[in-house]
């Protein structure tokens, strides 16, 4: 089976005009979903992909479809749970032997699956780089979700190997970015479990930082912005292998315990706690990232976010609703102070603005109408949410998509 929409014998793309089964109910999907393996889903500390999965999975059965995650040793989900190597790789992300050996055991899975007369609808890929490699070689379609951002190196291998599954981008910034020659088929957000995050008004003097600690994400710049402001900061985050000079020199210094405290890698109740008493989360990100789930989480805890407009902060960010967006550090330390002022930011708004566009059913809905496009699937009869943005494909194969 081909991992692209259908075509016609001249190879152009054929309209995609698909009926509802009887009845005006959708047809439930097998879906193999494919995670890291690094971490085990949910992850315990650090971990953003591996939190998008689990959340889509839950989702996806909450529709009623079969779903089957291969994912890291020690994982949990209300889907199926296939553990397809022997242990978690949490210090060696990125090694191509963990990564190319699991995804070889997944498509092993997936061609059994099908042997046994139960082949998947489709696989949704949100590993490394070898799954979509190998796309082609697995007799079903593949959806990728693209986590990264396009640089020299990413966009050379999407460019030669993007058309071998269906590409779906987390943002509208990162589908924006997207090289030409690759093909994006829609943009659906990373989702969050808002009812998860305790809601919390009444805030500490404190701002956070949180997030690996790599010069991308700016820690150092939240350092000086919140002495700047004159306000406490707490970092929290993993030091990950080849950011120790970066902590070393440019972190570890201005740690004391008072003005800036580090609190390591956090998770659980902990987290929660970190975020729901912040008095604002800073996102002093300089690289466009693709999303951020950092700053979903602050936001469901009724904490706004002082951002630097890169990426998908331009999204996530409503300025002056759910937080601001500024230019250096300078700004970010006068938008501190003026979070301290009573109303600046409603907290229940900040609440609601990622209720209302990164809630889980407004990603499993996505998903599932990219699924239906790539595996040529009877629709399910709930239309997009109107913050999925489609592309053409989507649009171009007629379906409905507000």
């Amino acid at each position: 089976m081909s991992s692209q929409p259908a075509t016609d014998r001249n190879g152009a793309r054929t309209s995609l005009r698909l009926l509802l089964p009887p009845g005006g109910t959708a047809l439930p999907l097998r879906i193999a979903v494919l995670a890291p393996p690094w971490i085990p889903v949910p992850p315990g500390g650090y971990g953003g992909i591996e939190a998008v999965v689990e959340l889509l999975c839950e989702g996806l059965m909450a529709r009623g479809h079969d779903v089957t995650l291969f994912a890291a040793p020690g994982s949990r989900s209300t889907a199926r749970v296939h553990a397809l190597l022997e242990d978690a790789h949490p210090d060696a992300i990125g090694s191509a032997l963990h990564d190319s050996d699991h995804v070889a055991c997944a498509w092993e899975e997936v061609e059994q699956a099908a042997a046994r007369g139960q082949p998947f609808h489709v696989v949704h890929d949100h590993s490394a780089f070898t799954a979509l490699a190998m796309a082609d070689r697995v007799g079903v379609p593949v959806v990728h979700t693209i986590h990264g951002a396009f640089d020299r190196d990413t966009t050379r291998f999407y460019r030669r190997h993007g058309h071998k599954a269906t590409l779906v981008a987390i943002s509208r910034s990162q589908a924006a970015s997207a090289p030409t020659g690759v093909r994006i088929a829609a943009v659906v957000p990373n989702p969050v479990a808002v009812d998860r995050w305790a809601l919390k008004t009444d805030k500490e003097e404190y701002v956070l930082w949180i997030g690996r600690m790599a010069p991308v994400k700016g820690a150092h710049l939240a350092i000086e912005a919140a002495r700047l402001a004159g306000r406490a900061l707490v970092l929290a985050g993993p030091v990950q292998t080849g950011h120790e000079q970066y902590f070393r020199e440019k972190i570890e210094p201005h740690i004391d315990g008072l003005r800036v405290r580090y609190v390591g890698e956090v998770g659980g109740a902990a987290k929660q706690r970190l975020y729901a008493n912040a008095r604002a989360l800073l996102m002093p990100i300089r690289w466009p990232e693709p999303f951020g789930m950092v700053m979903l989480e602050a936001l469901a805890s009724g904490t706004p976010v002082i951002a630097f407009p890169e990426g998908a902060a331009t999204e996530i960010v409503i300025d002056g609703e759910n937080g601001m967006l500024v230019s250096d550090e300078s700004e970010m330390a006068r938008a501190i102070d003026q979070m301290g002022a009573i109303g600046a930011i409603d907290p229940a708004r900040c609440r609601a603005s990622v209720a209302e566009r990164y809630d889980i059913a407004v990603t499993a809905t996505g998903y599932e109408r990219v699924y239906r496009y790539a595996a040529g699937v009877a629709l399910a009869s709930a239309a997009l949410a109107p913050h999925i943005q489609p592309n053409r494909d989507l649009r171009a194969s007629g379906h409905s998509v507000r």
